[in-house]
């Protein structure tokens, strides 16, 4: 049974909640980038890509090393295999009702005789 209420999971989800921190975390996955990189493509101040940054630190899904006044973030992608844990638990759950529904639709279909056509409105 998957952990379902690890306090990580929810800064996890948290922090992958936002487009900025989601695209900041596609371009770590390249490789380091200094905190100015990662705020270049947008529109925003060093210091609200350092609340971005913050967040996914707190997450655990960056590193930040600092070699004299540059930070340069890693990523960190351990914490997104209990997320993704989380997921797979819930994508199975469905799949597993859905297949039981599938097979329940079959069943009903089987049922019902050509003679009448399939038509339930007798």
């Amino acid at each position: 049974m998957v952990e379902l209420f690890v306090p990580q999971l929810d800064t996890v989800f948290h922090a992958l909640g936002d487009a900025t921190r989601r695209t900041m975390l596609r371009e770590l996955s390249r490789g380091e980038r200094t905190v100015t990189q990662l705020a270049a493509p947008f529109d925003i101040s060093l210091a609200a890509a350092s609340k971005h940054i913050k967040a996914l630190e707190n997450a655990g899904l960056i590193r930040r090393e600092v070699r004299g006044r540059t930070h340069i973030c890693h990523l960190a992608p351990e914490p997104l295999a209990s997320a993704q844990e989380w997921l797979d638990y819930y994508r199975q759950f469905w799949n597993s009702r859905l297949d039981i529904l599938e097979q329940m639709l079959r069943e009903e279909d089987q049922g019902k005789s050509p003679a009448d056509g399939g038509n339930d409105n007798d």
